[in-house]
Order: structure tokens, then sequence, then C-alpha cells
């Protein structure tokens, strides 16, 4: 019964027996994600939303973060899912490639505003639904992600439905029915990789999560064991699993811990080539370039080998732009993939010197570049672990530098320290109120 003790585990962890690096560390994760979603908060694809939210009449529910409009709740929830993924700038489980904090914390900011709860109330929500969505990843990973789900939205459902059912107050019964809603609704492919499309993969599972509560909440009934039956999640979407990862050492680890921010707006594979490419740029010039080989895990080739990207968003999934970039500008964040940088006349020079060699033993975090001169010379540059990994973290300062960054287009700077500090206190608020109001641009 993987499904029911998963629920029962849930509903009897109190806040109070979370260790409290626990709750530091989802602290910061809420951090990264509003400042992500504050600065993508004018996208087009956001825009796209809008536009369809008005149409259809939404009513006024909740805020939409970072701008002046307000909508329903399962559309608040898909448009912040939505801008919190748009510059793949989102939090990440490296071993599993999920992104749970886009998927989850719109719906808790959703239903928390909309029942005027408390930070620490929703806060516990929020670690429990990832842990969920963790856990339950990590039981069909990898041949789940290699058969081309994106774990992102097809895990996250169910970790939406377990923070949205806590903070409705669903009994167990109730939430086992709101995890078999949310399995039917699964969904997210790879092949959306580098389109518009799957930049709305963790609003959607975020949208379908909490509708699959709402729905249970009012006596919809579902199969109670969605993750172990043999139609279930795990038997359909991963030709291998293991569910017993779902419940095994519940409340003495946490995946949430092992959740890695990043420095670069692009996927974490990328960040080591970026580490060894910054590098190498501070010793030779790009005109002295003959070739370059760089060695990777293979799941770079999987998803960013994009040899002819049309524009800024592609080029986030494509090895040789992003290394070029890295090369010349220091750095790959937001402004690094506008489609006029990514096709400057030196960043495509530079593509066709170089080569990927495909290495099984390369973890996630490492890389290994050769590069040769025009005059011969060899010049070698190794990443053991990229900076935003685990064992690399962003310190504190960079993670709060990030944020002032991203939030600060929008944002005054009084705004901005505000934020700052109710995020990093999130769990001592009496509402979420005041904090939602000032990540709202007018």
């Amino acid at each position: 019964m993987i499904t029911q003790r998963l629920v029962e585990n849930c509903l009897n962890t109190p806040f109070e027996s979370i260790p409290a690096d626990v709750v530091e560390h989802a602290k910061r994760c809420l951090l990264n994600w509003m400042g992500v979603a504050i600065g993508a908060s004018r996208h087009s694809s956001v825009e796209a939303f809008i536009s369809m939210k008005d149409e259809l009449q939404s009513a006024e529910q909740v805020a939409i973060i970072g701008r002046p409009e307000r909508a329903d709740l399962l559309w608040a929830t898909l448009i912040n899912g939505t801008s919190s993924h748009v510059f793949d700038f989102d939090d990440t489980h490296l071993e599993t490639l999920n992104h749970p904090t886009s998927v989850i914390a719109p719906v808790c900011f959703a239903l928390g505003e909309y029942l005027n709860l408390s930070g620490q109330t929703i806060l516990h929500a929020f670690i429990l639904g990832i842990e969920a969505d963790l856990r339950i990843g990590n039981s069909v990973s990898p041949s789940h992600y290699d058969a081309g789900w994106h774990i992102t939205s097809t895990a996250g459902v169910f970790g939406a439905a377990i923070a949205a059912g806590i903070l409705l107050d669903l009994g167990e019964d109730e939430l086992i029915y709101a995890l078999g809603i949310a399995g039917t609704q699964a969904s997210g492919l790879l092949e959306m990789l580098g389109t518009m499309t799957k930049l709305f993969h963790p609003g959607k599972a975020g949208q379908n999560g909490l509708w699959a509560s709402m729905l249970a909440a009012r006596g919809i009934e579902s199969s109670r064991r969605i993750l172990e039956s043999e139609l279930g999640f795990a038997s359909l979407y991963a030709s291998e699993s293991d569910l017993g990862r779902v419940n095994s050492d519940w409340g003495s680890t946490w995946e949430l811990s092992k959740l890695a921010f990043k420095p670069y707006a692009c996927g974490i594979v990328l960040h080591p080539i970026i580490d060894a490419f910054i590098e190498l740029g501070g010793k030779v010039s790009g005109s002295d370039i003959d070739s370059v080989v760089i060695t990777v895990n293979p799941y770079v080739t999987v998803l960013t080998d994009k040899a002819n990207p049309t524009n800024g968003l592609e080029a986030r999934y494509s090895v040789r732009h992003v290394a070029a970039i890295a090369f010349y500008d220091g750095d790959a964040s937001v402004e690094q993939f506008s489609d006029a940088r990514v096709f400057a006349p030196e960043i495509t020079a530079l593509i066709d010197r170089v080569s990927i060699v495909v290495d099984e033993s390369m973890k996630e975090d490492q890389t290994a570049v050769r590069l040769v001169t025009t005059s011969g010379e060899v010049i070698g540059a190794r990443v053991e672990h990229a900076v935003g990994s685990v064992d690399n973290p962003m310190s504190d300062e960079a993670l709060i530098a990030k944020f002032r960054k991203l939030s600060s287009v929008f944002l005054g700077s009084g705004a901005v320290d505000a934020l700052v500090d109710d995020l990093l206190h999130f769990d001592a608020l009496a509402t979420i109120h005041q904090l939602v109001a000032k990540s709202i641009n007018n």
C-alpha cells in the first residue's frame, strides 16, 4: 500500500518534527522561486496566459507574482508556475533533474493567500509536497526520464496534490483520492524542450494537482493505488521502478535538502561546462582557438544537443552555444540568452570548433575540456562539482544577489529588501498578504 503509506506519512509529519536545516533550505527554495518568477513575469508566454485568463473572465481571487493582475486559484497557479520556469533558473534535484518548487510553490501561495494562512502552515505543506514529489521521482528514475517524460511535471503533479490537500485539510481517504486524480493527469514530454510549451509544464502540473485536491474535497473518488497498481503510475510510466524509495527512511532523510540552486539560466547539466569555459575564457583569446573537445555526462547530449537553434530559448539546449557564451561573456545569465547575443558573430564562429564526447562515468555536475590553440598548445579544464551543485552550493549571499538582480528589474530596492527579509523569515509570517503585495509591480 505505497500510496496509502505516503499519505499517512505526510499527514503524520508535524512541522515541529521537520529538522531546522530542512526548514531553512525550504525558505531558500521560496526565495529562489520568487525571484525567478518576478524576473520572468513579463515574458511573452506569461502575457499569452494573461490574455487567455482575461478572455475567459477568471475571478480575481489571488495574486499573479510580479504583476498587478489577479486570477482565480487555478489560473494563478498555472501562470506563476510558468513564469518560474521561463528562464530555466529554478531549483533542481540533480539525481532526477526535477524542478519541484516551480510546481509546488505556486499552489501553496495561491491557497495560502486565498485561505489567509500563516507562513508556517504554508511552509509545512510546501515541504511535504516537495518531499513526496522527489521521492516519487526517485522511485521511477532513471527509466522514466530516459523514456522521454518530463519528470518536473509528471512527478510534480503528485507533490502539488499533497501540498494542496494538506492546506485544504483533507482527510486520509480524500488525500489518497487526490493522488489518484493527480496521477491520471500526469503528463509532460521532453520533446518540448526548447519550446514555449515546456515553459508551462510546472504550472500545468501545479494546476492539475490543485484541481485534484479540490475535487477530492468535494467527494470525487479515485484509485487508492495510483502509484503501485499494475495499471498505475510506476508500471505505466517507467520500465524499471523501485517504489520502496517512496517511503523509505521517511522523516530521517530529506530529499528536499538535495535541491540545488542555479547560478546560470539554463539546464543544470550544462553548468559544469559553463564553469569550465568561464575559466578558459580567462586564459586564451577566442581567435587563438583551433579546436575544443568537451567530455560530458550522457544527459548533456540527450537534453542539450540542439545543433541549429533558431532563437535564444532553443540555444539554452545547445551545449556548443552555451559553451561559447560562457567563454566570451564569463556568465550565462538571462541576458546571455537573448536572440541577439546567441547569434553574435564570435559566438557562432566558436561553436564550429567544439566537439562533444560522452563519458558514462561523468557525473551530472562534472566535465572535462581539452582546448588546442592555433599554435598547438593544449589547455585543459576540469570541473568536479559545478557551482550550484549540492557539493559546491551557491552561498546565501549569491542566492540573495540573484534574487535582487532578477526582481529589481520590476521592483524598487525597498520592496526587494523587504521581500528578501520576509522570505528568509517566512515561517514567522502571520499571513502572506503583505509579502505578496510587495511582489506586485503596477
